[in-house]
């Protein structure tokens, strides 16, 4: 398995909700997929400046943390807001079988998508098997 998935807190955000309202901004949205020798990950991040967005690994735990803030200047007066506002972030656990030293990460159109290579020893191969008779048979 390439990606692991864990929300510990998703049960009591879940309860603090019924109870108080809303707590914080929903977790962002993601797509996860193998595409070759990639493995792809896309997190809705609609209206969030690049700049606010902080992605960081390690031993094998990919946190992203974005900002959106809300588009009203200071001193105005609020009549709607829907869309949620302040830190949202993710953590997800990643396989030994990914390459976390070569991400790539684009933001575009609203989506931040991490391309995350497979690493070359989790990669099919072929074995060389050499045969009694001195001969060399290959294994596919």
């Amino acid at each position: 398995m390439m990606l692991m998935r864990t929300d510990p807190f998703r049960e009591f955000d879940r309860l603090a909700q019924q109870v108080f309202g809303p707590t914080r901004p929903a977790a962002m949205p993601m797509d996860a997929y193998r595409a070759g020798d990639d493995f792809i990950v896309h997190f809705d991040l609609p209206g969030i400046d690049p700049e606010t967005i902080d992605l960081d690994v390690e031993r094998n735990v990919l946190n992203v943390r974005a900002e959106r803030r809300s588009p009203a200047p200071e001193g105005a007066e609020t009549i709607v807001a829907e869309r949620p506002t302040g830190t949202f972030t993710r953590q997800l656990f990643l396989g030994d079988t990914l390459d976390t030293e070569r991400i790539d990460a684009s933001y575009e159109a609203g989506v931040l998508t991490l391309r995350i290579p497979v690493a070359e020893q989790a990669k099919p191969r072929r074995i060389q098997i050499s045969g009694g008779d001195g001969g060399r048979k290959q294994l596919s």
